[in-house]
């Protein structure tokens, strides 16, 4: 078995989905958000 050495794992992939989730999230809260801020204006 090969013996583990920390830091040497190729992590560019985990990285970019980490970063298009967390992108992904923004966007949809500050939606969210908007379409609550938009419900609270024009209520019928």
């Amino acid at each position: 078995m090969a013996e583990h050495k920390h830091g040497e794992m190729d992590i560019t992939v985990q990285t970019k989905t980490f970063n298009g989730f967390v992108k992904a999230t923004t966007w949809c809260v500050v939606a969210i958000a908007f379409l609550c801020l938009f419900l609270a204006v024009f209520a019928a």
